[in-house]
């Protein structure tokens, strides 16, 4: 994973800011390509374990069909309203489908941590409510670039 960055290295987060910021943050906006080239955007809820950013997608969506033929994706977390206060992170890589899909629950070694993390982020349970219409794609990505406006003072 690319984490330095040309422009903006000043405001640019430490690794243990992106950390924070993934694991406190909860939407991001995925970025896909449709059938015909177009961008395609959409928000969604998302899990970051300290390597990977997991996403529960509705698996009849247009995100879905535009990453099964073709799994490359940008991913932006941002947050903040004054522009002194913008902080966000870029995620640029291939997408990964893992777990059966719809996913029902079936036992996944693999998802045992990021369910956990997702449900209690997100539905503050300590289990994972699976509805037969999501499923997870795990994105490790290849480039991140991050910004934090509020290191703009200090300069």
């Amino acid at each position: 994973m690319t984490t330095t960055q040309r422009r903006g290295r000043k405001i640019m987060m430490t690794p243990e800011e992106l950390d924070e910021f993934l694991r406190t943050q909860r939407t991001c906006r995925v970025a896909t390509v449709s059938a015909d080239g177009a961008p395609h955007l959409s928000a969604l809820w998302f899990a970051w374990d300290g390597t990977s950013l997991w996403l529960y997608s509705i698996t009849r969506s247009k995100r879905w069909a535009d990453l099964r033929r073709d799994p490359r994706v940008a991913v932006v977390v941002d947050a903040g309203e004054e522009y002194g206060e913008l902080q966000g992170v870029e995620l640029s890589g291939t997408v990964e489908f893992v777990g059966e899909a719809p996913r029902t629950g079936e036992p996944c070694p693999e998802l045992d941590e990021v369910e956990r993390l997702f449900a209690q982020k997100n539905f503050t349970l300590n289990e994972m409510p699976h509805d037969g219409r999501h499923a997870w794609l795990r994105l490790t990505p290849d480039a991140v670039k991050s910004w934090d406006f509020r290191k703009l003072a200090a300069l």
